[in-house]
């Protein structure tokens, strides 16, 4: 597996950025849903990773910098057809060796409370992350989890 810094420009990107905002409003209502969209992506805040096997994508991972030493996990998406290999542990391994390579101090994540979102709970629990209130521009919310570990 090949994890690259991305320029959000392939149309690979474009359809699993599409699955994962169908798999967002899918699992959650629309005011709840806070993924990014390209150009939400390609702000100069974000840096946008993808996972390649050749040329197959696997997965994408975002990390949006809030200030000098806070930063949030975004767009974390595996490819439907591989899934359960891994790839997001690999893409969020990358992404807080990143972090950790720009000094940040600490980072925080938004995600969902159903079931859909379980496998997601239990990699980020892995990784040390814990539930927190709301951060950044979040407000409290049924449908959003936050999480946050230090670095």
């Amino acid at each position: 597996m090949r994890i690259q810094l991305d320029d959000l420009q392939g149309p690979e990107i474009h359809a699993l950025l599409e699955e994962h905002m169908r798999g967002m409003h899918a699992l959650s209502p629309p005011e709840s849903v806070h993924a990014l969209d390209l150009d939400g992506l390609r702000q100069p805040n974000v840096r946008f990773w993808t996972a390649w096997d050749g040329a197959d994508l696997l997965g994408c991972g975002a990390l949006k910098q809030l200030d000098a030493e806070h930063a949030e996990i975004k767009s974390m998406r595996t490819a439907e057809q591989h899934l359960r290999k891994g790839v997001a542990r690999a893409l969020l391994a990358h992404i807080v060796e990143q972090a950790q390579a720009l000094g940040l101090r600490r980072l925080s994540l938004e995600t969902g409370p159903v079931p859909g979102f379980a496998a997601a709970h239990r990699l980020y629990q892995a990784f040390g992350f814990q539930e927190c209130g709301p951060f950044a521009d979040y407000k409290l919310d049924p449908h959003s989890v936050f999480m946050t570990r230090l670095l």
